[in-house]
């Protein structure tokens, strides 16, 4: 797995490994967008997983480099905040999916086009899975929490459900756990 900057500046981990998807297919060469928030203690033990709802991104506590504006969550996220910076490392990865920096349908398939309308169907538990490659690479074995609202929380309730032993608290908020 190498990790390598994109052009919004966000980093980004490609999997050396396809992604096997819940439909039976596998991607290859998927890339997953994230942004991190403090710092990571030498137990590894203090960090918080953020997943984000459909309409939003990794940028969760730093300013959108295409709008300005500041993260989604920004009120939130920091130090001296509910999910304070100064104790625990914080990190948002951008969904499996997406147009923000990972994999998605604007992204090349291993024809060199697009993928657009040839993307495979992703479920919550694919996108999950490209999380737990995340963590992987971070060297986190266990988080301290994951957090998320709308489709995160499905996210969260997903890493719980097939990941039980990655977390050892899930705060799920205004979720349900299918559409």
């Amino acid at each position: 797995m190498a990790t390598v900057p994109t052009i919004d500046a966000s980093p980004v981990l490609t999997l050396s490994s396809p992604l096997p998807l819940d439909g039976g297919q596998s991607l290859e060469g998927v890339r997953i967008a994230y942004e991190t928030y403090g710092t990571l203690n030498a137990a590894r033990d203090n960090a918080i997983f953020i997943c984000h709802a459909l309409t939003g991104d990794q940028y969760v506590a730093s300013q959108h480099p295409k709008t300005g504006k500041p993260g989604w969550w920004a009120r939130m996220v920091g130090p001296g905040k509910p999910i304070d910076t100064d104790r625990f490392f914080v990190f948002c990865a951008n969904v499996l999916g997406s147009c923000m920096g990972s994999t998605g349908p604007a992204s090349l398939a291993p024809d060199g086009q697009p993928w657009g309308m040839r993307f495979p169907v992703i479920t919550i538990r694919d996108m999950v899975r490209g999380h737990v490659a995340l963590m992987d690479s971070l060297g986190i074995e266990q988080l301290h929490a994951v957090v998320g609202g709308s489709m995160g929380g499905m996210q969260a309730l997903s890493l719980a459900a097939n990941f039980a032993e990655r977390t050892k608290a899930v705060l799920v908020i205004a979720s349900t756990a299918r559409h």
